[in-house]
């Protein structure tokens, strides 16, 4: 589909990945040794979540891009997210690195995931390698920047600040001096199974998700052994300088889905194929002139409000 089709969710929420890449490919997303960037996308991400209650499933923000496993109800609570989580990252993490505008290249990417137990699982072992698979690091809990690793296996919280500037503003206006969290709130970003394991134990989630890591970690040092390769270390990735620009970034196309079995990739096509057939009909009726054409539900027509779900079944 071009990028003129609609973003779309099916009814009663799917598994999607979503990726946002920094704008030409610069590290600002990187680390610092202060932990600063961290507790800021933290607590962006953390306070998107409460305002949209968005199920996460993962997270992982390498310093060029940031990777979501979520399960949004419809495409308008994964938008708000976005544009809340996006939006406040850019502001927050400019003011970091003297960058002005958005932090991001283009609007965010998101790729349904089918309820294929190994896609599922195929799609967060990929967040969990973050750092680890590009020898960045040797083990995923060594990564410096946000990861999910250590929440999954540690019970260790992804914890973070949201800082009301609004406020901060007005007490600068009033001539009054403040602490840095004086007007700060601390947001955790809750975790939610992967749909495949909502039925399983605390306890068993956190073994198979150990035994994903081990695999990654073995998998990467016998990639290191086999190219005489070496880890870069945490210490070496926050000393990168955050405006660095690559000379070339390495591009592929995206799916449209992420499913491995040919039947299931067809069958999320052609029911997605059916929403846009509708959509660019209903566009085209209201490009006509006529004011009540119908889009399907759960779409942005133009100019219009988000298409709600019935309660009824799906097409």
């Amino acid at each position: 589909m071009s990028s003129w089709s609609p973003r779309h969710v099916a009814q009663g929420g799917t598994l999607v990945e979503i990726t946002s890449r920094v704008i030409q490919g610069r590290y600002l997303l990187r680390p610092d040794k202060r932990g600063r960037v961290n507790e800021l996308i933290l607590g962006v991400i953390g306070r998107a979540q409460k305002l949209t209650a968005m199920p996460i499933v993962a997270i992982s923000v390498l310093s060029t891009h940031l990777h979501i496993l979520a399960i949004p109800k419809d495409a308008l609570q994964m938008a708000k997210f976005m544009k809340h989580a996006a939006g406040n990252i850019s502001d927050e993490i400019g003011r970091i690195h003297d960058w002005p505008g958005s932090l991001f290249v283009r609007r965010f990417k998101s790729i349904p995931v089918s309820n294929e137990d190994e896609d599922q699982i195929r799609r967060l072992r990929y967040l969990l390698a973050a750092g680890v698979k590009e020898g960045l690091v040797e083990h995923a809990v060594d990564w410096p920047g946000v990861h999910c690793a250590r929440a999954l296996t540690r019970d260790h919280p992804l914890r973070g600040w949201w800082f009301s500037r609004t406020q901060e503003n007005a007490a600068r206006r009033r001539g009054k001096r403040f602490g840095r969290f004086e007007y700060a709130t601390e947001y955790t970003v809750e975790l939610s199974p992967l749909p495949c394991w909502k039925h399983l134990q605390q306890k068993e989630i956190r073994n198979l998700v150990k035994q994903l890591i081990r695999e990654i970690e073995l998998e990467a040092a016998a990639d290191r052994r086999a190219g005489d390769k070496s880890v870069l270390g945490a210490e070496a990735v926050m000393e990168i300088d955050p405006h660095y620009r690559p000379t070339s970034l390495a591009r592929s196309p995206a799916p449209m889905f992420h499913a491995r079995k040919k039947r299931v990739r067809d069958a999320m096509r052609a029911a997605y194929a059916w929403v846009v057939a509708e959509y660019r009909k209903a566009a085209q009726r209201q490009q006509a002139g006529e004011k009540n054409a119908c889009f399907p539900e759960g779409t942005f027509p133009p100019g219009r409000p988000f298409v709600p779900y019935s309660r009824g079944q799906p097409p």
